[in-house]
């Protein structure tokens, strides 16, 4: 994909450098494609001196450096890291999570450090361009600049002592260096993937979602595909579901229109399921539909009585368990239009689905994407890779649901006594505290 981008825009440079560089593919004392050992980060960091030091041959004012984990969508960005006239800048890049390319702390051994300045920060609720600690991942240096004529990723300094990995080494070298680190957030330059072992503390990482989905909420403009790299043409099926429902309320169309577009991406055709507005309903057009409240119901955490939201949500998705039951569907996949989807999702979930069918498994309902509401160990169900048996579990925004479980939660009748979905669910499988 390099190649092909290079050749179709090596005539917007004045000369293009590329080495592709396919070994080492493994390094000693690896566990796995997933482990960084000493060795790994050692090559990590002369690719960068290579790079750094290849940069000062060629006299160069600058040298931009962009991790592969770095999707700049922001064509001003090189101009706007210039125009700081700082001697090490970062533009600050979003993720889905706490995540992000620097830190607002760091302890005296090297270590992430948190402050009362981060979250501000990444959430731009402070803006501006802030001196930092660490920036990594994609950050400007302005080697014109006499504090930074000394700046290297390898080898260390002969005084370091921190962790050995290329953005402490070269955030000690500026340390001792005298060169400052900035990070801006005034303007969105775009996205860093999250890592699948994070350099932050875990406690900073660790959210509460599932394997395959997660609940987010969407910030910032989509990212558009470059127009220098050929995209296959996408097929989208229903992926061997009988169908794909996606609930999505009428007066969100921004959000059916990223659900259809990530569903687009995944190949996956969903059939567009108009929710119930519950902010329309009241208490005499409830009553007319046949519809009573669950005596005596009240918000395990709150204590309030159900909303007028959750009775809409909770008549979205029993309209569609009735067309399941009605069209007598075998297995379907059922999506809220709130969803993100996790890296691999169609790839996990296909492969879940192929193993039930190769063990046997006798399932109803498949929770995809939930919350948890225990910290309880769950059964794991035996032959099926990350599938276990749920607890107390709340969220509805994606799961898999065989005929005979819609007909199951039809037929116990609930709107005659109607409480939230995902408190109506653990009742049908008996996992309910009450």
């Amino acid at each position: 994909m390099l190649q092909e981008w290079l050749s179709a825009v090596e005539k917007d440079y004045r000369s293009i450098a590329w080495r592709s560089v396919e070994e080492p593919s493994s390094y000693p004392n690896e566990l796995g494609p997933k482990h960084w050992t000493e060795p790994r980060f050692e090559q990590m960091m002369r690719l960068k001196q290579e790079a750094l030091t290849f940069a000062r041959s060629q006299e160069a004012g600058y040298i931009l450096f962009a991790d592969t984990d770095s999707i700049l969508t922001n064509n001003q960005t090189l101009k706007f890291l210039i125009a700081q006239n700082k001697s090490v800048v970062a533009p600050m890049m979003d993720s889905q999570t706490y995540y992000s390319n620097f830190w607002c702390g760091i302890t005296p051994q090297g270590y992430y450090r948190r402050t009362a300045d981060y979250f501000p920060t990444k959430n731009r609720q402070r803006l501006g361009c802030f001196a930092v600690p660490m920036v990594h991942a994609t950050f400007l240096i302005d080697l014109r600049k006499d504090d930074t004529t000394d700046l290297a990723f390898y080898p260390p300094h002969p005084t370091y002592s921190w962790p050995f990995d290329d953005i402490n080494v070269f955030a000690y070298s500026c340390q001792v260096a005298g060169a400052q680190m900035y990070l801006c957030n005034q303007e969105r330059f775009g996205y860093i993937n999250v890592p699948l072992t994070s350099r932050q503390t875990l406690e900073e990482e660790r959210v509460q979602f599932v394997h395959l989905i997660l609940e987010a909420i969407v910030d910032g403009p989509p990212m558009v595909r470059s127009r220098h790299i050929y995209v296959p043409p996408k097929r989208p099926t229903k992926i061997g579901f009988d169908e794909v429902f996606l609930i999505n309320l009428a007066r969100r169309p921004d959000r059916r229109q990223r659900m259809l577009d990530a569903l687009f991406e995944l190949e996956i055709d969903p059939l567009v399921v108009d929710a119930v507005d519950g902010s329309a309903l009241n208490s005499s057009s409830i009553k007319k539909m046949g519809i009573n409240l669950l005596p005596g119901y009240y918000d395990p955490f709150s204590g309030r009585t159900l909303t007028k939201g959750e009775v809409g949500c909770f008549l979205s998705h029993h309209h569609v368990w009735k067309e399941i039951v009605e069209r007598k569907l075998e297995k379907s996949l059922v999506l809220e239009d709130d969803v993100r989807f996790e890296a691999y999702f169609k790839k996990h979930l296909l492969r879940l689905m192929e193993e039930l069918e190769q063990a046997q498994t006798d399932w109803e309902l498949i929770y995809l994407g939930r919350k948890q509401v225990n910290s309880d160990d769950e059964e794991a169900v035996a032959e099926i890779h990350n599938l276990v048996v749920p607890k107390y579990s709340y969220w509805t925004l994606a799961y898999v649901l065989s005929w005979r479980g819609a007909q199951k939660l039809v037929e116990a009748q609930p709107l005659s006594k109607i409480l939230p979905v995902d408190e109506f669910l653990p009742i049908m499988y008996d996992k309910h505290p009450k």
